[in-house]
């Protein structure tokens, strides 16, 4: 673990698992210390997991950057990586933390090498612009929609949500300035679904999109939309899953992930090459 001055007054966190030159960052509010990024590291990947500015143990803010919260995430990866002097990597997130990737590729393309986005949206921005999180905090819902479809064919997969949930139960109380924050949803400069959908069309990075069939916010219509927008895309979806699929098979998307990546980080493609004849 260590922590990066990114600009006067604002350090960010950042944890270090696995290795070696095939170099994963990721970027989010926070951390499931079991998760798909931990598992990439046990594969043989060099994985850096870092906590957004805002929020513990990053630095606070007191800046509202209105629109522009992701793209200033989006730079704080970079920020991150040219002083820890890595020059090119993967990137990957689920839910906000994919947020970060959409606006990464959009910013910083040459940086990316390939995107592993995990139910990744982008929202539609037609449904608004605030983000569930802040919903929430405000009392605008009481709670947010089930995340997740019950469990009928796996106890094994019972079980890790149970821990899973024992393990959120224990988390600390945000710091008031983390409440205040509102990052809103990605790409919300583009202000309209054409208009993001045209964005989408732009960008050239690998890109394995990774969901459930039944996740209420990264909807399987939106994933459908985004991989038929990006010109080199591969959608998996898994049935009886929902939006916390990547701390749910945790190892199977792994695997999924490392297939897609050998073949991204080797030859730029998203699908195993054809062989005729």
């Amino acid at each position: 673990m260590g922590r990066v001055k990114v600009e006067e007054g604002i350090e960010l966190f950042y944890e270090e698992f696995g290795s070696g030159d095939r170099v994963i960052l990721s970027a989010q509010v926070g951390f499931y210390p079991k998760g798909v990024q931990q598992e990439l590291a046990k594969m043989g990947y060099h994985v850096y997991c870092i906590t957004l500015r805002g929020f513990y143990p990053s630095s606070y803010v007191t800046t509202d950057y209105g629109e522009t919260w992701y793209d200033v995430f989006a730079d704080d990866v970079v920020r991150v990586a040219d002083a820890l002097g890595i020059d090119k990597f993967v990137y990957t997130g689920a839910s906000h933390g994919s947020g970060v990737g959409w606006h990464l590729l959009l910013r910083h393309p040459e940086r990316v090498q390939a995107f592993v986005a995990m139910v990744p949206g982008p929202h539609s921005l037609a449904a608004g612009a605030m983000s569930y999180r802040q919903m929430l905090m405000q009392g605008i819902i009481t709670s947010p929609p089930p995340m997740d479809p019950p469990i009928t064919t796996d106890e094994a997969r019972k079980v890790r949500r149970g821990i899973r949930e024992e393990h959120i139960s224990h988390n600390r109380e945000p710091h008031p300035l983390e409440k205040a924050i509102e990052y809103g949803r990605p790409l919300m400069k583009y202000k309209n679904e054409e208009n993001l959908c045209a964005a989408l069309k732009t960008i050239q990075t690998p890109t394995l999109i990774l969901g459930g069939v039944d996740d209420p916010i990264s909807t399987p219509e939106l994933m459908v939309r985004t991989a038929h927008c990006l010109p080199h895309c591969k959608l998996v979806m898994y049935s009886e899953c929902g939006h916390n699929i990547d701390t749910d098979l945790v190892e199977e998307l792994a695997e999924e992930a490392d297939r897609f990546l050998k073949r991204a980080l080797s030859d730029g493609t998203w699908y195993e090459k054809v062989v005729e004849g």
